[in-house]
């Protein structure tokens, strides 16, 4: 079974500049949807998201296969704190 708090930090802390400031909440973890947001610092917010969203497109696509192997569905949110 997949760790997903896990896998989407070590994800992030390696794009980030004020690593302590990352946060992983999950808003729902029903059976088969998992719903989670990330906060990170302000400064770090276009780091994590990317130019044109390509990096935060790419987290979510490892995070959507992880989840279809499981069979779940995953949402993930991202945002400044």
């Amino acid at each position: 079974m997949i760790k997903f708090e896990e896998l989407i930090k070590s994800l992030i802390l390696p794009l980030v500049a004020y690593p302590e400031d990352v946060e992983v909440i999950t808003v729902s973890n029903q059976d088969d949807n998992l719903e989670y947001k990330v906060l990170v610092n302000p400064s770090d917010l276009g780091r994590v998201i990317g130019k044109g969203g390509s990096l935060a497109k790419a987290i979510r696509t490892v995070l959507y296969a992880g989840a279809s192997k499981e069979g779940k569905k995953i949402h993930l949110d991202i945002d400044g704190k």
